[in-house]
């Protein structure tokens, strides 16, 4: 099942998915979105940032029957079909379930812990996927069950990709994607592969192809 997801799992460059799975299109915090993006029946925003919630990226895909899902500060920028949720929250849309958990920073102080921002679990046809959000290694994650997992791997506001391997040696999933790169923020293609390396033998790492 986890290699029918990935066939399904679409990297639109930084922290940007898209998953067509369970009936649904879903994104991970658009942006950028090149060409005639897809309609979206589920769209998760880990934080406000820019290049993370992106209200016109969001309106690009959002249709009548859309449901987003972020955080309060993101939900300021954006209009209908916004439902707000804290880390530690459970919902379902269709047959998606999504669990909310922790995204903050432990060294830096550009995601305080106290702004309660997210990273979301999804289970989508018996499959777990781990969408980080901006995240430094965190306790939190030894508690963190799931197949697939989109680590941030740059740096600079995030994990380095060391600290993003350590991530995946504590979360354990099937296949590790490193994530937060080759959007023209931060980051570039050699921290990915450094993720790679230091997961070679250890735990399956996919660099996907950005599209």
């Amino acid at each position: 099942m986890v290699d029918d997801i990935l066939k399904k799992l679409i990297w639109l460059g930084h922290d940007a998915f898209r998953l067509t799975a369970a009936g649904k299109t879903i994104y991970f915090d658009p942006f950028r979105l090149a060409g005639h993006p897809v309609p979206a029946d589920l769209v998760c925003i880990s934080h406000e940032h820019y290049d993370h919630c992106s209200p016109e990226d969001v309106a690009r895909i959002q249709g009548p029957q859309t449901v987003i899902l972020t955080e309060s500060q993101a939900a300021k920028k954006l209009g209908r079909g916004v439902r707000i949720l804290k880390p530690g929250e459970r919902v379902t849309v269709g047959a998606v379930t999504v669990e909310t958990v922790p995204a903050y920073n432990t060294n830096k102080k550009f995601h305080p812990q106290a702004n309660r921002w997210l990273g979301f679990v999804l289970t989508v046809a018996g499959v777990r996927i781990y969408h980080a959000g901006d995240t430094d290694l965190i306790p939190e994650m030894g508690q963190i069950k799931a197949d697939i997992a989109l680590l941030p791997v740059s740096g600079t506001y995030v994990m380095t990709a060391e600290e993003a391997a350590q991530a995946a040696l504590t979360i354990r999933p099937q296949v590790a994607i490193p994530m937060h790169y080759g959007g023209g923020v931060v980051g570039t293609a050699e921290d990915a592969a450094r993720f790679a390396r230091a997961l070679a033998g250890k735990i399956r790492v996919e660099l996907l192809p950005k599209h």
